[in-house]
């Protein structure tokens, strides 16, 4: 019985993966998604972080802006929005100076895509966020913003 129903359940995976290879969404063999910067999602230093994000030497401007709550109830959850005023944005990273790992997302834009991100970060403790900016001219770009935290979310 057992048997039957992993060869039934592997056909319904099948079937409902078809559709996606015909639409050029699923290609067998060949994954869609960009490679991720292991060494940049996985250091343990802001510092880091940034030199394998290849932001060490980004510029501070008031073109970035950060939405962010000042104090932050729990930091399991805490909204933030980035919104790039510069021209040619091609990504925006989001680091968390103090998190054990400090670089929480990086988000890569393609043609005329609006340079807006509103993502939920997990912060271990009050901590300055960051974002960082690429443009189309190969230069980075930062901002800052202090996130108190009065209950961590790290296991905190």
């Amino acid at each position: 019985m057992n048997r039957l129903r992993r060869i039934f359940l592997r056909g319904s995976a099948a079937s409902a993966l078809l559709p996606l290879v015909g639409t050029g969404l699923l290609v067998p063999g060949r994954v869609l998604a960009a490679d991720w910067n292991r060494t940049a999602f996985t250091a343990r230093t802001l510092a880091d972080a940034l030199k394998a994000q290849g932001s060490a030497a980004a510029t501070e401007t008031r073109d970035i802006l950060i939405s962010a709550p000042e104090i932050a109830e729990n930091g399991a959850k805490v909204e933030v929005e980035v919104t790039s005023n510069l021209a040619n944005c091609r990504s925006i990273a989001v680091f968390a100076e103090r998190n054990p790992l400090p670089l929480c997302a990086t988000l890569e834009l393609a043609g005329n895509a609006l340079p807006f991100a509103r993502i939920q970060l997990k912060l271990a403790e009050s901590t300055r966020v960051r974002a960082v900016v690429k443009t189309g001219d190969g230069k980075t770009w930062v901002a800052s913003r202090e996130i108190k935290v009065t209950l961590g979310g790290c296991g905190g």
